[in-house]
């Protein structure tokens, strides 16, 4: 017999011990989730209930199968035989045993993610859309169709919202919906969301199989709520259908994915589906410090919509959060790089430390510096700086410039012109290298065709534009982006997020006086391979989305970019349930740390933002996630005063100092961190409180 109430806390002592109906549990970040649901599972065992009874549903096999190993272990290995697994998983497995109620008489096949792609491809092909100029692509229309699957509405309305840039294409999009699911029903094929929209249909169509599946599932429990669908949650309504015995484990404050089409809401819901519900709330945390802890109860206590509560800890001391105003984007790399260095001196390692940023592109500075610096880094979420292709092409294109012998450069941005392909780039290019000829005068190549004229004038344009005397990086990046972007208009349906991800290249080019310079630090190796990471993986600092952090944690945490703009990201501004969504993120990032945690913000970066077509800059840019909370949550520095301070303990009263308008003076005394008392041999007078800013040491 497990002894609960000495192994759990109150909290989740109510969750395992409340077996019948229906318990909602609020689990705040680093409470214990796992735990209680693993020694709920041991609880139901104890009480002799059969494992075929028991059904936990998670969002990944492995989650389900490590907590009835965990289980079991408390237990027996009875806890092993219980039905664990996904919503997709589960719906697999009864709809092949019912396949005939939902219209299969000979039973179906399912399609996977490349299956689904390939018949799209094919409905292009036969609708004559395969040679329309800017049609999205397969990839893109499966994700289209799915979004809309999951989310329950219109495929018009999921472009409108999240493709706006394809609205033109939205009715050949819808009736390429429509005849892909002509062809699943005419083959006998289910795709992955399918599953469970044939689940849900097949329980509410159907009153005797969903009581025979109520009575075979009689205990419910659910990991993660807050990341279902609507879909899912009319699932888990079928299956209770002959009881109320389900609980429900999940954190509003760590809802997250509404871009894949979960809907937080089902949280606040799950009482109304289920009346009589129970409310535990999971407060307890085992992860972070309480200062820690008191900055995220104040990020989101200003949430629009959320379940009260309050994350505290018994463990004592620690520091308060640190907000660092680097200044500008650079100071924000250069003061990450050094913050780790001294980190690493007062004995923590690489693997101890987590980068964390709302989009993969606000690393690219930092990735840069920490390669220049030599600390070795893994990135998860989007890319690294070098792995995405039109960040290839970006670079190409300064590359080929400066180098006619560069093959690889010159044959990838040869290839992007219409009608030349693999061999015609080879010979253009031989021809360039063999003949010396300046790449502005590219449409001097004997060869020419009419067929591929108009792509190598508008190349000959870019670099001749390129040419210009005293032109800068920064100008030089702009017109290949302008250059670039057609290109990219047909070669990636997503175009108008990599092109933002482009334009973060123009002001780090600023900072360079030469081209050459800009794209020398720009192309850098990576500092290892993939496979080498799993040999080495204690070596490396983490740089991580948030999306990718979140069920993470680290002792140090450093979250960048905490700008208006950034983070939040501009396109939430104005749409209250984005910005609500942004507010999560920050919650989990933060959420992440154990022992120390670090907020950078470039406080005087200018970031663009749109409204109704009209451009303008925000220059109060700290993120309005963190300027609403009490400034006594946490330690404010300064990069910039920090210097002051550090410089001006380096002056004692006597030095000889230098002021560049009242000349030489000596210091009479220091009469604050950042002020001195100076006497001028000139003006034979005082001069007060002056910074030293404006001071030289003689």
């Amino acid at each position: 017999m497990i002894d609960y109430e000495k192994v759990l806390n109150e909290a989740q002592f109510q969750a395992v011990m409340n077996v019948n109906g229906p318990v909602l549990v609020i689990a705040g970040a680093g409470s214990g989730k796992t735990r209680t649901l693993v020694y709920r599972v041991a609880r139901l065992i104890e009480l002799g209930i059969s494992p075929s009874s028991i059904l936990l549903l998670t969002f990944t096999r492995k989650a389900a199968q490590q907590m009835l190993e965990r289980a079991a272990n408390l237990q027996d290995e009875r806890c092993k035989f219980v039905s664990g697994g996904t919503f997709h998983s589960l719906a697999n497995k009864i709809l092949k045993r019912y396949s005939s109620a939902i219209g299969f008489e000979r039973g179906f096949s399912l399609l996977d993610r490349g299956d689904m792609e390939e018949v799209i491809s094919a409905l292009i092909h036969a609708l004559g859309m395969s040679k329309v100029k800017r049609f999205p692509k397969k990839g893109t229309i499966a994700n289209i169709i799915s979004k809309s699957v999951n989310i329950q509405k219109s495929i018009d309305k999921v472009i409108k919202r999240e493709y706006e840039h394809l609205s033109e294409f939205s009715p050949h999009v819808e009736k390429i919906f429509y005849m892909y699911r002509e062809y699943k029903k005419k083959n006998s094929l289910l795709d992955y969301d399918d599953l469970l929209v044939y689940l849900k249909e097949l329980l509410q169509k159907n009153p005797d199989i969903r009581s025979t599946l109520s009575r075979q599932y009689k205990y419910i429990m659910v990991d993660e709520y807050q990341d279902t669908n609507r879909i899912q949650a009319d699932i888990l309504k079928g299956l209770c259908f002959e009881h109320d015995n389900i609980m429900v484990v999940g954190d509003d404050s760590q809802a997250i994915y509404s871009f894949r089409g979960a809907d937080y809401n089902n949280m606040f819901e799950f009482p109304k589906i289920f009346p009589n519900t129970k409310i535990i709330k999971l407060e307890q945390n085992y992860r972070s410090i309480q200062p820690i802890l008191d900055l995220t109860n104040a990020i989101m206590e200003k949430a629009k919509k959320r379940y009260t509560k309050c994350l505290y800890t018994t463990r004592k001391g620690g520091k308060k959060p640190e907000l660092v105003n680097t200044r500008t984007e650079p100071k924000q790399a250069e003061f990450v790089c050094q913050f780790i260095k001294e980190q690493l001196k007062k004995g923590y390692s690489l693997k101890d430390i987590a980068v964390l940023f709302r989009a993969s592109y606000h690393s690219f500075e930092l990735e840069a510096e920490l390669t220049r610096e030599k600390i070795p880094y893994v990135k998860y979420g989007g890319f690294k700086f070098l792995e995405s292709a039109h960040i290839k092409d970006f670079l190409s294109h300064i590359r080929a410039f400066l180098n006619n012998e560069d093959i690889i450069s010159w044959t990838r941005i040869l290839r992007l012109i219409k009608n030349i392909g693999p061999s015609k780039a080879e010979k253009i290019f031989m021809w360039l290298k063999e003949s010396d000829v300046h790449p502005k005068d590219i449409l001097k190549w004997p060869k020419l065709k009419k067929a591929e004229k108009e792509g190598l004038e508008r190349l000959a344009k870019l670099f001749c534009d390129m040419s210009q005397e005293g032109i800068s990086p920064a100008d030089a990046a702009r017109l290949i982006i302008d250059y670039y972007f057609p290109i990219m208009q047909e070669k990636f349906d997503d175009y108008p997020k990599r092109k933002r991800e482009l334009e973060q290249l123009i002001p780090m080019a600023f900072r360079y006086r030469s081209l050459r310079a800009f794209v020398d630090d720009l192309i850098l190796e990576p500092p290892t391979s993939p496979d080498d990471l799993q040999e080495k993986k204690d070596e490396f600092l983490t740089l991580s989305t948030v999306h990718s952090a979140k069920g993470l944690e680290w002792p140090i945490v450093i979250i960048i970019w905490a700008v208006e703009g950034r983070f939040p990201l501009a396109r939430a501004s104005g749409n209250i349930e984005s910005l609500e969504e942004e507010r999560r993120l920050m919650y989990v990032a933060a959420t992440r740390a154990k022992d120390h945690l670090i907020i950078c913000y470039p406080g005087d970066e200018y970031i663009p933002f749109w409204e109704s077509g009209i451009s303008y800059m925000n220059q109060d840019n700290l993120s309005s996630f963190i300027k609403g909370i009490s400034s006594h949550l946490y330690k404010y520095i300064d990069i910039d005063k920090k210097k002051q301070k550090e410089t001006l303990s380096l002056f004692a009263p006597g030095d000889t100092v230098q002021h560049p308008a009242f000349g030489t003076g000596v210091i009479s005394r220091i009469i604050a961190e950042d002020k001195v008392e100076v006497i001028f041999n000139t003006a034979g007078k005082k001069l007060l409180h002056l910074a030293y800013t404006t001071l030289d040491k003689i």
